[in-house]
């Protein structure tokens, strides 16, 4: 039996990751819990909508990455969703020298009304293969 929740979660968690693509500020500020809080690879923890928004004006003015996302786990109750992807993250470092990384990437999106906002973000660096 299919959630009744899970086709809206879907559409919330597809405008948040092409937002991210896009580099699109303004719609994935739009995707944001008011406490969310962001948790980096290296463990960098950034709280609260505002934090958030802050480190991904930086990071979306890099034109340099690209992120592939691959969804692993959704589970979609009446008051979360937890979305696992492996993510492929491409970059290049500060003498142009292009590099490849990967994560799982963790996300928890809470019922704010009739929309679903991400409350949690976490990413973990997965070993090079």
């Amino acid at each position: 039996m299919v959630n009744p929740h899970e086709p809206a979660v879907a559409g919330h968690l597809a405008n948040h990751l092409a937002a991210i693509g896009a580099r699109d500020l303004d719609a994935y500020a739009a995707t944001l819990h008011e406490q969310v809080t962001l948790i980096l690879p290296n463990g960098t923890v950034h709280a609260g909508r505002q934090a958030v928004v802050d480190f991904h004006r930086g990071f979306f003015a890099d034109p340099d990455w690209r992120q592939d996302f691959t969804a692993e786990r959704l589970v979609v109750t009446a008051r979360a969703a937890a979305a696992i992807y492996r993510a492929d993250y491409h970059d290049v470092d500060t003498g142009g020298t292009p590099y490849h990384r990967r994560f799982l990437v963790a996300l928890l999106f809470v019922p704010v009304g009739d929309r679903w906002l991400l409350l949690h973000d976490q990413c973990t660096p997965l070993p090079a293969e």
